[in-house]
């Protein structure tokens, strides 16, 4: 039997208050589903029995007893905690709603990821796993050619903690959802072909497959691509920014050199500051004589990478079971900046119907907790100030009976140098319900 000293006791609820802050930052009174389809984290409750999606709200209020999987922000996505799709009753939207037919429920929802379809296992996994921007699935290092794929870990005897319990890369994905790039190199493993100072964002090659501006710019300097020459060759990067100094102003106003190009901005410090790592948005939208004019200026597009239109006209079909083929899938890391390098002809149309592709999209974030940061006891002071003055008395009356009870039944054991076991308090309080049940 193990025991812990008053001293050991309050540190570790010190320390449990403090996780649970870091966990569940944020309030969760309200569900999202009345803010429609919007861009979101999502949680996969696994415990119900249809494989839907609910919001940070519900995944603490409803579901909190429930096994989920964290899938991050999902665009176009509606809670459906309170809509007929799942018989647990949403207790933050009491109307039932109906089913919400707009989500899009991919593999994510049935455990897999990747083009490989493995499941995801925190506790043996070993790679860092990357978000494409465009289907918002999660792929292997591996699988996008970027390493070698490294033997499972053994299960560690005290598994990493998880917000949740969800099993998706948590720990490896990168938190800050900056679309989802990888932050670090995989667990102690060499770095990748490609890392995370080197891109902002990945499309995966089958999204590419279905986006004329990706296929033709893919492989041309900022939009990076991992290829071999042969079969049995060692995989390399083209289209890495270096391989050019000219950047093209869309705008088309002026043509300059500019050595940064691609460079990913430094990461804030983790010191608890409140810097904002993403770039503002723009204030207003480019008038629509800028943008006729924009349309009807000179194509900007780089020149077409012969090599990399090769591998995309041979690449039919990107999902290998094993991640890889001869030459390369076609998947592409943008580097930082590249909505700004997009030429905005005429013939670069296809790029509205991706608006993530032309803007960076706004995840919604829950309120912050008002409470965040405070302990048990000054949150339980928080609640008495805010009872009636009546009711406010009775509780503390009642709280100093409990105290003083509490260490009249403690005195001999601190007279007599005895142990206090659980079961000793167990009694205590198992006296106090009995007395109370008989009044």
């Amino acid at each position: 039997m193990t025991s812990s000293t008053l001293s050991e006791i309050l540190a570790s609820q010190s320390s449990l208050e403090q996780e649970a802050a870091e966990a569940i930052p944020f309030q969760f009174s309200q569900c999202t589903y009345s803010k429609g389809y919007i861009k979101q984290a999502v949680y996969w409750c696994v415990t119900c029995a249809e494989p839907r999606g609910i919001c940070g709200a519900c995944s603490v209020a409803c579901h909190t007893d429930h096994e989920q999987v964290e899938l991050f922000p999902k665009r176009h996505f509606r809670c459906d905690c309170p809509t007929s799709a799942l018989p647990h009753q949403c207790t933050l939207h009491r109307h039932l709603e109906d089913v919400n037919a707009q989500n899009n429920y991919g593999q994510n929802f049935r455990g897999q990821f990747c083009r490989c379809g493995r499941s995801y296992d925190p506790h043996v996994e070993r790679e860092t796993m990357i978000q494409c921007l465009a289907c918002e699935d999660w792929f292997h290092e591996s699988c996008l050619n970027l390493r070698d794929r490294p033997p499972s870990r053994e299960p560690s005897r005290e598994p990493t903690p998880v917000v949740e319990d969800h099993n998706v890369p948590e720990q490896n994905a990168l938190e800050e959802d900056e679309d989802a790039r990888s932050d670090a190199s995989s667990d102690g493993l060499p770095p990748p072909l490609i890392t995370a100072p080197m891109y902002e964002s990945l499309i995966c090659a089958a999204c590419v497959h279905n986006t004329e501006v990706l296929k033709k710019w893919a492989g041309t300097p900022g939009v990076m691509m991992v290829v071999r020459d042969m079969p049995d060759g060692k995989w390399r990067v083209i289209g890495h920014p270096s391989h050019s100094a000219d950047v093209v102003d869309v705008s088309g106003d002026n043509v300059s050199s500019n050595p940064t190009i691609g460079h990913k901005r430094a990461r804030s410090s983790s010191t608890g500051d409140d810097t904002v790592s993403k770039r503002p948005r723009e204030s207003e939208e480019p008038s629509s004589a800028l943008a006729e004019s924009r349309q009807h200026s000179p194509c900007l597009a780089p020149t077409p990478n012969p090599y990399a239109q090769r591998i995309l006209s041979s690449a039919q079909s990107p999902v290998a079971s094993n991640g890889t083929s001869e030459s390369g899938l076609g998947d592409v890391f943008l580097t930082d900046g590249f909505r700004d390098r997009w030429c905005r002809c005429s013939k670069a149309s296809s790029l509205r119907s991706h608006p993530y592709l032309l803007e960076e999209e706004e995840t919604y974030e829950h309120p912050e907790d008002p409470d965040l940061g405070l302990s048990l006891e000054e949150l339980g002071m928080r609640a008495l100030e805010r009872l009636p003055r009546d009711k406010a008395i009775d509780g503390i009356r009642a709280f100093n009976e409990m105290r003083d009870s509490l260490m009249n039944h403690l005195r001999p054991f601190a007279q007599e140098g005895r142990e206090v076991t659980e079961a000793d308090i167990k009694a205590f309080f198992g006296e106090k319900m009995a007395a109370r049940g008989s009044d």
